[in-house]
């Protein structure tokens, strides 16, 4: 078992939540902060794993310069790789993304998916995890390569806060017409799972999916944020030939609600997590889908 921990990204959101819970399993965690440049030196001969959270995050805004995706997110990944491999430490956690293989999925996206990322996030992401796959691993090493969907939790609005405005104003939800399914992977879904990982010692490495054990639809996101908030939801079925002219009119007015807003609200991204479940021999994540994100949109009451 793997007791003894070095986390990069240690203070970012899943950093803070992932070292708390695995020192509560009475593990030991280290931060190393990449950002350091002797970070190569603070490599602990006593480590059993690194887990590799840190990384330049996907900005949706594309305001961010590209070259930085692939020197934080491949060429540090890389040599942090390397520093593994040349090291006696045991296992290796890389956390990629499913943007790595895809921007929107149809069907269920799995493991075996061929990867066409559209994004330089994604793109840097699957070229790290090209890298990894490619070298060859000496005996009694692990390498697990973690594609998480969206990630939410106590402290981390994401995606989630917009929905959550609306709702808490009280404003009706006017794109019910529309039908699709998301993937989303709770904080504490996330911990159980790699907590999981380091102590199974026979787990094979390879590229593991993670994502809560049911996919929602926006219009049961939008009824679950009501039920966190004592609230009734308001689901309005506006047809979609109306809201397709509103969203074509904002981009031309630049009004809130665009085509490519209007596609991030509508659109499907299932993603599969039998891999790991069957690999970690278990039926089901600890929180279901619901539960975990009525714990976030609480923890967002709380913070006001």
């Amino acid at each position: 078992m793997a007791t003894n921990i070095l986390v990069t990204g240690a203070s970012g959101f899943v950093g803070k939540n992932l070292s708390t819970f695995l020192q509560n399993k009475e593990c030991k965690t280290n931060a190393l902060s990449l950002r350091n440049e002797n970070w190569k030196a603070d490599f602990l001969k006593s480590v059993d794993a690194i887990i590799h959270l840190a990384g330049k995050a996907h900005d949706i805004s594309n305001v961010s310069d590209s070259d930085e995706y692939y020197k934080i997110n491949r060429d540090l990944t890389i040599e942090l790789f390397n520093g593994f491999l040349n090291s006696d430490i045991k296992k290796f956690f890389y956390f990629s993304s499913v943007k790595a293989v895809a921007d929107s999925v149809e069907g269920i996206l799995t493991e075996d998916e061929v990867a066409n990322p559209v994004t330089h996030y994604g793109k840097s992401k699957i070229e790290a995890e090209r890298y990894i796959l490619s070298q060859n691993l000496p005996e009694g090493k692990k390498v697990y390569i973690i594609r998480p969907c969206m990630i939410h939790g106590p402290g981390n609005k994401g995606n989630l806060n917009l929905l959550y405005k609306i709702v808490e104003k009280g404003l009706p939800w006017p794109l019910a017409s529309f039908h699709n399914q998301r993937s989303f992977l709770g904080i504490d879904n996330l911990n159980y799972l790699i907590y999981e990982m380091l102590i199974k010692n026979d787990l094979q490495s390879g590229v593991y999916n993670f994502a809560d054990d049911k996919a929602l639809s926006t219009n049961e996101l939008i009824s679950t944020v009501n039920k966190a908030l004592g609230k009734k939801a308001k689901l309005w079925k506006v047809s979609k030939g109306l809201i397709e002219k509103t969203a074509g009119l904002g981009d031309k007015l630049k009004l809130p609600l665009n085509s490519e807003r209007l596609k991030k609200l509508t659109e499907s991204y299932v993603v599969s997590n039998q891999k790991i479940k069957s690999a970690l021999g278990i039926e089901k994540l600890p929180l279901s889908a619901e539960e975990g994100l009525i714990k976030t949109i609480k923890s967002f009451k709380k913070e006001k």
